[in-house]
Order: structure tokens, then sequence, then C-alpha cells
């Protein structure tokens, strides 16, 4: 077996990814930072989720806010919705998987909040009740999606933001998901703090 060849190929297939996605992702990467940017400038908070591998974006994420992403600067208000195992558990024992999120969603989540969803790849019932808990509590969802899913996509209403990137491969969708979670991350912090 090959590993360079494979190895090789994989680096190829994401860098070719990430070329035919700027176009694409420019204008709503921006729009999604603005959109986070007035949330925190009003003093909102940013939820976020996603299951599996998306769930560690959605951290990834919390922790570029709640931390020092380039430079020092306070902390901004963000929380992921997969990080507590009991809390999961215990929604998803009583009341079902579609709950893990949503039931979180209900509790924190206020008017003027965003809620950011990683997936990709096809959208499960938890990111699908977390995007119809966030229409209960008058959220903004700013959707990460695997351009494939049509599932996301029928959930979101005018004035959501949809990041979708198109692959096959759910893999190469993470690289990319990734990508833009630190590109919006180094947005906001420059709509905030400056250059």
């Amino acid at each position: 077996m090959d590993h360079y060849s494979i190895f090789a190929g994989n680096c190829q297939g994401t860098l070719e990814s990430l070329a035919m996605a700027v176009d694409a992702l420019a204008e709503p990467l921006s729009v999604a930072a603005g959109a986070v940017t007035n949330t925190l400038l009003q003093d909102g908070k940013i939820m976020a989720c996603g299951t599996g591998a998306d769930a560690a974006l959605a951290q990834l994420f919390c922790i570029n806010m709640l931390g020092q992403f380039h430079h020092e600067r306070p902390a901004l208000p963000a929380m992921t919705l997969a990080a507590d195992g009991g809390t999961l558990a215990t929604i998803s024992g009583l009341e079902g998987h579609r709950e893990i999120f949503a039931r979180q969603v209900r509790a924190l989540g206020q008017p003027g909040d965003v809620l950011l969803c990683l997936a990709s790849g096809t959208a499960g019932e938890a990111l699908l009740g977390a995007v119809e808990a966030a229409r209960e509590r008058n959220m903004l969802v700013v959707a990460l999606s695997n351009g494939e899913d049509d599932n996301l996509l029928a959930a979101l209403r005018e004035g959501d933001v949809r990041l979708a990137v198109h692959s096959p491969a759910p893999a190469r969708a993470l690289e990319l998901h990734t990508v833009l979670i630190q590109n919006l991350c180094e947005l906001v912090d420059h709509n905030l703090f400056g250059g």
C-alpha cells in the first residue's frame, strides 16, 4: 500500500475543494460573520451544535469565541450544546434524540441569539429539532451544511444563513467546515476589534 499517494491524493482533493468553494462561500461567510457580530453587539450569544465530528467543530467554534483567537480580547459568549454527556443522555432518554439540542435551545436561547448548526453529512433529527426550537425562540440560524443534504436546507427560513459545501464525501465537507469555522471566527474578531 502506497501511503504517500493516498495522502497526496487526499491533500489534492482538499485543495481543489477549497479552491472551488471560495467564490460560492465568500458572500454567505461574510453575512454569517455580520449576523454573529450583530448578535454579540446586542448582548446575545451563539449556541453551536452538531453530532459526531461536527460536535467537535461546534466546540472548536466556542473555544475560539471564549478564548483568544489571534489576539488578546474579551471572551465572547458562545456555548456548545453537545459537550455535556450527562445532559445529552438524560434528554435523549426522557424525550428522544430529536430533543437533545432542542430542549437546551428552548431553555437557554433568547430572541436575537444565533444557533450555529454544523452538518458535514446528512442533518439528523437532533439538528432539525434544534432549528425548530430556534424558530420558537426567535433566533437566527447559521448552518454549515453539506450541499448534498436537503434536510437542513428545508428547515431554514428566509433570513437564515447557509454555508453549503458541495462534497459527496463527509470527510472533505468536514475539512471545509473547519476552514469556514476558523474564518468565521477571524471575521467576527475583525468586525469587533479591528485588524
